[in-house]
């Protein structure tokens, strides 16, 4: 599977093509907005999406799973895309092969579904996670206002990458600043928020299958 390896924090972060990262030391799978059910949404509203892309996005976690064989997946956000809808009941069926990995959910402002429904759903939810002095929360914080190191999404973070011709090409990275980092968006069927980093702080773009340092 396709990924870079990357030292940050005292900690190994292997940076996977696939949008995840796999916390070494915690054996954490670490994804943000999944947006579960958001083609459901969009078809009911009359909007012509694929049907199955919820689907092939629990298919490319199982992938990542069988290789990286978690403890533990921290989702940091925007799981589910709000109201409940028929990828509730397939993540259900999904998640019964996985009953010995804890799931962790630190909700987004699109998980509004019932505390029921995430307990049927065993899944473990969570307004912030710390772990090892290294919080979860799901809309970033400004670098200024940080305390202690922070893994967020939310944004679905991209950056523009010149190419050959003036080619210009938008696409999803890995953002880690001084005291803040952010996840791609692990959901095919999300948009991108172009970034603008600084000269210090370290971006991953993921092109097609591979991982490229970029800043």
């Amino acid at each position: 599977m396709e990924e870079v390896i990357y030292r940050h924090q005292d900690q190994t972060w292997h940076l996977s093509a696939h949008r995840a990262i796999f916390w070494q030391e915690e054996q954490a799978l670490i994804v943000s907005d999944l947006h579960l059910g958001k083609s459901a949404h969009f078809r009911k509203a009359g909007i012509a999406v694929p049907a199955n892309i919820g689907q092939d996005d629990l298919y490319r976690l199982q992938l990542l799973i069988t290789a990286y064989n978690p403890s533990q997946i921290i989702i940091v956000g925007d799981m589910f895309h709000s109201r409940e809808n028929n990828d509730v009941p397939y993540f259900k069926l999904w998640r019964q092969q996985f009953a010995h990995i804890r799931f962790k959910l630190v909700k987004g402002n699109h998980d509004i579904l019932p505390a029921a429904t995430y307990e049927a759903l065993n899944l473990e939810v969570f307004d912030t996670l710390t772990i090892r002095d290294i919080h979860f929360i799901h809309e970033p914080c400004s670098e200024e206002d940080a305390a202690g190191y922070t893994f967020s999404g939310h944004l679905h973070p991209g950056i523009v990458v010149a190419g050959a011709g003036r080619q210009r090409l938008r696409l999803p990275c890995f953002y880690f600043g001084k005291h803040c980092s952010i996840l791609p968006a692990f959901g095919r069927f999300t948009g991108l928020a172009m970034l603008e980093p600084a000269v210090d702080e370290a971006v991953f773009v993921i092109a097609e299958n591979s991982v490229l340092k970029v800043n």
